[in-house]
Parts: C-alpha cells; structure tokens; sequence
C-alpha cells in the first residue's frame, strides 16, 4: 500500500542544460540525489548538512553545491551516501509533512500545479499511515488540498 503512495518520479533542477540535482519526498524526508564528475575517487567526496545549509564537492576545490535549504532539517538523522557517481542525500524534516517546493532555496522550486499534486500526494500518505487498514490510493481531493501538516491536529517533531 505505502508503495502506491510513494514518489513516483523525481523532480529535477536543470541549469544550462546540466541536471544539477534530482529529488523527491515524503512525509519526514526529502532525497537528494546528485550527479557527480566521474573518475573522481569517493574519499575526495565531501557533504556538510547543516540545520538550514548544504554544502557538497570535493575536497580542495570550492564546493559544488553551497546553499541554503527551503526548510530547517534535523542534522542528526541527516545524511549522506555515494552509489554509481550519484551523491544521494537525505534531509530529515524538522517538521513531519511540511510540502517543500525545493530542497535548496530558490533553485528548481515546482510550479503551482506540481507542487498542488505534490501536497495531495503527501496528504494521502499521512492519511494511510494515520489509517494503515485502509486503501486511500485511488482518493482523490475536490478543491483545495489541506496542509499535511496541520490537517487533523497536525503532528511536530522535534
């Protein structure tokens, strides 16, 4: 069930023609994923992941990707990892089911009609995990979508 409701694809934030980065996201997290120069060895890899702050290159040169993040994250449960030239970074949100519009502030932000389905998408997955003996993949919203994150009461972790 939770297969039906997780991203089905990713977005993408394209600059001059380059992808610089993919993503997509859940209820508690957004995925990053980066597409690294090749035939550079992992050890030269380096990733910072502050509260409200990425910076990601290699080691000696000025970073690749040096910005601030939409929303706060929780640096504790955020991470980093290498497979195949691709730097797959994980940012806990400090608030569970808040939409993000980007991972990184003002770079590849959704337009409104993605970002309206991204909301939807979240909202039934908070629906199936808040309910996890029903079947809300084919529910559809008429109108405007609640906030996943304050719908019914909301939740807050942090």
């Amino acid at each position: 069930m939770a297969e039906k409701l997780a991203p089905e694809n990713r977005h993408s934030f394209v600059h001059n023609g380059k992808t610089v980065f993919e993503w997509d996201q859940t209820l508690e997290e957004v995925n990053m994923y980066i597409p690294l120069p090749p035939n550079v060895p992992a050890k030269q890899f380096y990733c910072k992941i502050q509260s409200q702050h990425v910076e990601l290159g290699i080691k000696g040169s000025s970073p690749y990707l040096n910005h601030d993040l939409t929303r706060p994250v929780k640096t504790d449960s955020s991470f980093w990892t290498l497979e195949d030239d691709v730097m797959h970074i994980t940012l806990q949100k400090r608030d569970k089911g808040q939409t993000w519009a980007s991972p990184i502030l003002g770079q590849g932000q959704l337009d409104p009609y993605a970002s309206d389905l991204e909301q939807k998408r979240l909202m039934l997955q908070r629906f199936q995990e808040e309910n996890p003996g029903f079947d809300f993949s084919q529910a559809q919203f008429s109108g405007t979508c609640p906030d996943p994150r304050t719908f019914m009461g909301g939740i807050r972790s942090d």
